[in-house]
């Protein structure tokens, strides 16, 4: 379960990551915390206009950030793009520290943190094969996931209990200097065990070149294209914890932020969970994703009904166990089945389809909370769960009866 830790470089990089992981979801609690409860009268369109400017970059950018993974210094180009999100983080918090910080300065600050967030993604996922090698990829992203997962068991914990003790703003001083970590980290790697995978060469277009390139590439995959139409529907109404998690809490079972920030960290449980399993997994396939997507459509629906707390937190555990799995599941699969030169392209469109429709479905959740109530936002969770899980099911009758195997997945 935990091979992938015997490298010196996935070690360090893992301590570094865990560390900052902690503080991006003190982060996001705090976020959305101030977002509905300071700066807004329980606006959830508000939360979703967040969301909206925090991934959106992720679609917008797409034609540079993928090409920029596979044609430079991936370790350089992190530094860079950790530096900037830790520096946004900063200045939010000196901001709100302060007391003046704003509705606006919030939406550009978290736009401009979602730009280098749409190219340090991309190149964080392909760099883990850097460190261990494709034979133990799906461990280390595994891996990586439990340790991001298990960040949020402490993070929104941490971020409720600093929330009433000193205040909201010192959450995003915490996160920008956690940010620190994953530099030191990365000074400290030794360049002379990372695997240098073949590079993308200069193309004569451009990025834009580069990018074509890429899609050409998924235009002949009909595995990758299955896989993204599900990572569509999952990202866009499956992924919006944000809306589902902080609009019940506040609404339905009328919480304060201590009770908010621990029912992302009871979330966070069956995540950690769900990569555990992943990373003790020695096969990933298309029967994986249907069973992660059609369970996190029981837990939404789970979620959706509860009629205390208690029942919403045990939905929110297997919401948790299932989206990982399903998540997990799409990044090995896509990445072991993907020709290197091309890994950091086909990330890039994975994650900006994953996360790119995150804006639409924010705001359209975030109105449909306002105006329904929180409970009929899980309901269209449950819908993308259900209807990912039809997409995989399909695939695989299609593939079995034209009797084609499978791409090798290890």
């Amino acid at each position: 379960m935990f091979r992938s830790l015997r490298g010196f470089n996935f070690r360090v990089w893992s301590i570094g990551a865990l560390v900052s992981n902690v503080g991006t979801w003190m982060q996001r609690v705090a976020q959305d915390w101030l977002v509905l409860t300071q700066l807004t009268h329980h606006s959830a369109t508000a939360v979703g206009i967040v969301m909206a400017l925090q991934f959106g970059p992720q679609l917008l950018l797409l034609p540079w950030t993928g090409a920029a993974a596979d044609r430079f210094d991936q370790r350089k180009l992190l530094m860079g793009t950790q530096g900037a999100m830790g520096l946004c983080a900063l200045i939010l918090g000196a901001l709100t520290v302060a007391g003046v910080a704003r509705l606006w300065e919030v939406y550009l600050l978290t736009f401009l943190a979602g730009c280098a967030a749409a190219f340090d993604a991309p190149v964080r996922q392909t760099f883990v094969a850097a460190l261990v090698g494709d034979e133990d990829l799906p461990n280390a992203v595994a891996l990586n996931s439990t340790s991001f997962n298990a960040a949020q068991l402490i993070g929104p914990a941490a971020a409720g209990l600093t929330i009433a003790a000193i205040g909201t703003g010192w959450a995003f001083v915490l996160n920008g200097v956690s940010f620190g970590a994953v530099l030191i980290s990365l000074t400290f790697l030794r360049k002379s065990e990372l695997r240098h995978s073949a590079r993308a060469g200069r193309h004569q277009g451009g990025f834009l070149g580069n990018f074509l390139e890429g899609l050409r590439y998924v235009r002949d995959r009909p595995d990758l294209k299955a896989v993204l139409t599900m990572l569509f529907l999952f990202g866009t109404f499956g992924l919006n914890f944000p809306i589902f998690i902080s609009t019940m809490a506040v609404r339905v079972f009328h919480t304060d932020a201590r009770g908010f920030g621990l029912l992302s960290s009871i979330m966070a449980i069956g995540a950690v969970a769900g990569a555990l399993l992943a990373a003790a997994r020695g096969r990933i396939g298309f029967g994986s994703l249907l069973v992660g997507a059609g369970v996190f459509g029981a837990g939404c629906v789970l979620a959706a009904l509860a009629p205390g707390y208690g029942i919403f937190a045990i939905g929110l555990v297997v919401i948790g166990v299932s989206a990982v799995t399903f998540t997990n599941g799409t990044n090995s699969l896509m990445q072991l089945s993907t020709d290197p030169s091309m890994r950091g392209r086909v990330m890039a469109l994975r994650i900006a389809i994953a996360l790119g429709g995150a804006p639409i479905g924010s705001l359209i959740l975030g109105w449909v909370a306002d105006r329904f109530g929180p409970r009929w936002t899980l309901g269209f969770g449950a819908a993308a769960g259900f209807s990912a899980a039809a997409i995989a099911a399909g695939f695989l009758v299609r593939r079995a009866r034209s009797g084609e195997s499978a791409r090798p997945v290890f």
